[in-house]
């Protein structure tokens, strides 16, 4: 481990259908025996800013829907939008809100963190491991199938949809495009060397790293 770090961080940015943040980041977390934040970042959040989770919660599926991310840009700097200010619950200010949490709970513990642009978040962290997971299209489509019980179609639909929405909203939010790997210190393909193989190699790369052996 760093000195004076006594935590890290695995902050996982996966596409749609690769199985980083469904199966990759649980098993970290899981075999670690630390939390995976995601959607529980959400409360948290609220709880720091006094916002309600429902304003999170559905900034998170409202901002899906919209053209927002495709025609704006507002980079994470750091700060914050007071309470008296009308944009005080803005896409931005709950996006500063999530990343404060992400940044101070790295004080205080060790976590995976999928998706929320953590990456760029913790960026200037030196015990944190940015993961980007990926897999072939058709590798994606055929798992989004069996995932969901769902048509060749539709999962191709999904995954779309879903990989636009977090390349826009990883723009938006840091200046930088989504997959390219220089942003990103591993990057794996879970269709070429599999899931299970996957946590194992970044379980070997956080020994590597961080000097912390898995205890599983």
């Amino acid at each position: 481990m760093y000195p004076n770090y006594p935590y890290f961080a695995v902050a996982i940015t996966r596409t749609c259908g690769s199985g980083g943040g469904s199966y990759i980041g649980k098993k970290l977390a899981q075999d670690f025996d630390i939390d995976l934040y995601d959607r529980k970042l959400l409360r948290l959040a609220a709880e720091d800013s006094g916002i309600n989770e429902k304003i999170f919660a559905a900034a998170d599926e409202n901002t899906k829907k919209t053209l927002l991310y495709r025609v704006s840009q507002h980079v994470y700097d750091g700060s914050f939008i007071p309470p008296e200010s009308g944009n005080f619950i803005s896409d931005q200010n709950l996006f500063n809100y999530q990343a404060k949490v992400l940044r101070e709970l790295l004080d205080e513990e060790s976590y995976v963190c999928v998706g929320r642009a953590a990456d760029f978040v913790l960026k200037d962290k030196p015990n944190v491991l940015t993961v980007y997971i990926d897999a072939p299209y058709e590798d994606r489509i055929e798992r989004e199938m069996k995932r969901q019980g769902i048509g060749r179609s539709q999962a191709m639909h999904y995954i779309d949809k879903l990989d636009h929405y977090r390349e826009s909203y990883y723009k938006y939010h840091t200046g930088r495009q989504w997959k390219r790997v220089e942003n990103y210190d591993l990057c794996l393909d879970s269709a070429a060397i599999g899931l299970d193989n996957c946590v194992e190699v970044i379980k070997r790369v956080i020994e590597l790293k961080f000097g912390v052996k898995c205890p599983r």
